[in-house]
């Protein structure tokens, strides 16, 4: 049986100004989505510190994906307000500076290569050439892209084609970066880098906000972690207090946790 006597609490049950409080990068209060009849994301309280690694985990259907675009000013909340880097997600002008975002299937040109289209999103996010070109190549050789960088996408393999959608998403160095399956097609060594990578942007004060079902991955690297069902977030805290939650008498894994969650939350709404 899980204990979940940690609840989740709102910016304001913590006396967050939701706006402006430069320690939070992300908060959200009661934040909805509704389709007809159906409740995607409901009530959903978040708060994420700066400089850490949020774990979002969840069955699929849960909301994440929703949660995600809602957070990256995509989709429109029904109600609720969020902030990411204290702008508003209601505006998409205002927080597109501060994010960084890599869905599941990298938005890439695959009539560009991959130079190419990561100059092009350079100059979208207003980066000076010469930054521009440093990043770039600096990115694509950690990532083992250098040698291909001047290839057509069209040719590239499902893992090139992740690795340049993420060096997209970090390469203006936003506040926030929103990562969604990261390491989905990557070989061991690609994803090991992945890992790397994350660890080093929170060293530099950024948020990651990380969504992915290989919980192992999830373990080794968030600060945090919470987890949705059906729309509802269910469970949240350090991945060890997490575990150390489990009345099982044995030591616990991620994994562990998120089965016994999910499965209690199913037993509740029967």
């Amino acid at each position: 049986m899980y204990n979940s006597t940690h609840d989740t609490m709102t910016g304001n049950e913590h006396g967050i100004d939701t706006g402006t409080d430069r320690r939070r990068a992300i908060v959200t209060e009661e934040l909805s989505k509704v389709y007809g009849d159906t409740t995607a994301v409901d009530g959903l309280d978040l708060t994420v510190d700066r400089g850490t690694v949020y774990g979002f985990l969840g069955p699929n259907g849960a909301g994440k994906t929703t949660t995600i675009r809602m957070l990256t000013a995509l989709l429109t909340p029904t109600s609720g307000t969020g902030h990411v880097a204290g702008a508003s997600i209601t505006g998409r002008e205002g927080i597109i500076e501060h994010i960084g975002y890599l869905p599941e299937s990298p938005p890439i040109h695959e009539e560009f290569t991959a130079r190419e289209q990561l100059e092009y999103h350079g100059g979208l996010r207003n980066m000076e050439p010469a930054d521009i070109d440093d990043r770039i190549n600096t990115l694509l050789d950690r990532f083992d892209l250098l040698d291909d960088a001047d290839d057509r996408i069209t040719t590239y393999s499902k893992g090139m084609r992740q690795k340049t959608g993420l060096i997209q998403a970090i390469m203006h160095e936003p506040d926030v970066v929103f990562l969604d399956e990261p390491t989905a097609g990557l070989d061991p060594r690609a994803a090991r880098t992945v890992r790397e990578t994350i660890t080093d942007l929170v060293a530099g004060d950024t948020t990651v906000f990380l969504s992915t079902h290989i919980l192992p991955v999830m373990e080794e690297v968030a600060t945090e972690v919470g987890i949705l069902y059906d729309g509802e977030l269910v469970a949240e805290g350090p991945p060890k207090e997490l575990k150390d939650r489990m009345e099982t008498g044995a030591e616990s894994t991620l994994e562990d946790v998120f089965l016994e969650v999910t499965t209690d939350a199913v037993d509740d709404n029967s």
